[in-house]
């Protein structure tokens, strides 16, 4: 069994688990070391947890729940892989406390077999770690987990119900990112900015503003550099660093994708080249 940890924050670690055991491996018991979400992308195991048995496949969550045993059996193929999004107890509470339910019995579900409704999720929690996506790891991460406890408990999430000071408070965060955006910044950051918990802040922002503060921080970047590339000569490597991008081959897909063409392109068409985007007008999609 291989473990990579691949983000990790106040609220949220996910680690890559692939494991080789096939047939002929005995099971051995394990204890979970807190509240997690293991979302099967590969292969198949059997598990043992709580007095009960289930097959898992591709699609499938494994529930995890502070200090409960588990054994994995693995009868059928050899080897599976799994994102497992590990869940600090403050967001567990702030989750259950939104959905007016208690977590004890919800996160000893011990399994649950593959849904629509979090699969789709996982497997764009999976897309945003394969490659850069319009939405963060961790804002995935809370979307599936808080999917996960309405689905169990079969009870919707409270509405938000922004008044005046929160929907002032959400504005002044997204003006504080707009004017920061070429600087790190997370989903705790900005958290921390407005005053409330990671999880509080994503809802009131994205109902508020009609985006998650990821995208909006990833536009607001994307909306400098194009201004930087169509009034100045500098490079597009020191464009993309300038306004907070740390990755340069993710810079141009990312602008791409908003604009249609290329960093190069659209510097080009700011000098006039009309053809770049005439062209681009006149291809259908």
């Amino acid at each position: 069994m291989s473990a990579t940890t691949i983000f990790e924050n106040e609220s949220i670690t996910l680690v890559d688990y692939r494991c080789n055991a096939g047939p002929t491996d005995a099971p051995f018991v394990e204890v979970h070391g807190g509240y997690s979400i293991s979302y099967v992308r590969k292969g198949s195991f059997g598990c043992h947890t709580r007095g009960e048995f289930f097959e898992l496949v591709a699609g499938s969550i494994l529930v995890g729940h502070p200090g409960d045993e588990f054994m994995c059996t693995h009868d059928h193929v050899c080897g599976d892989e799994c994102l497992s999004i590990q869940l600090a107890p403050a967001l567990i509470d702030a989750i259950s406390k939104d959905q007016e339910t208690s977590h004890r019995r919800i996160w000893r579900t011990g399994c649950v077999p593959p849904l629509p409704e979090l699969m789709v999720l996982g497997e764009l929690a999976q897309a945003a770690v394969d490659v850069e996506i319009d939405i963060g790891l961790d804002e995935i991460a809370m979307l599936l987990a808080a999917r996960f406890v309405e689905i169990v408990s079969q009870r919707r999430s409270k509405p938000v119900k922004a008044r005046l000071p929160d929907r002032r408070r959400a504005v002044e965060v997204a003006l504080w990112m707009d004017t920061h955006s070429n600087q790190p910044i997370d989903l705790e950051s900005a958290a921390k900015e407005a005053g409330l918990s990671a999880f509080h802040f994503l809802r009131l922002f994205a109902s508020v503003l009609g985006v998650t503060p990821h995208q909006y921080l990833v536009r607001s970047r994307l909306r400098h550099a194009a201004r930087l590339l169509a009034d100045q000569t500098r490079s597009i490597t020191d464009v993309a660093f300038d306004v907070g991008f740390g990755d340069l081959s993710n810079f141009v897909r990312t602008f791409h994708r908003a604009a249609g063409v290329s960093p190069r392109g659209f510097r080009q068409a700011a000098r006039g080249d009309r053809k770049i985007f005439q062209d681009r007008l006149a291809t259908p999609h």
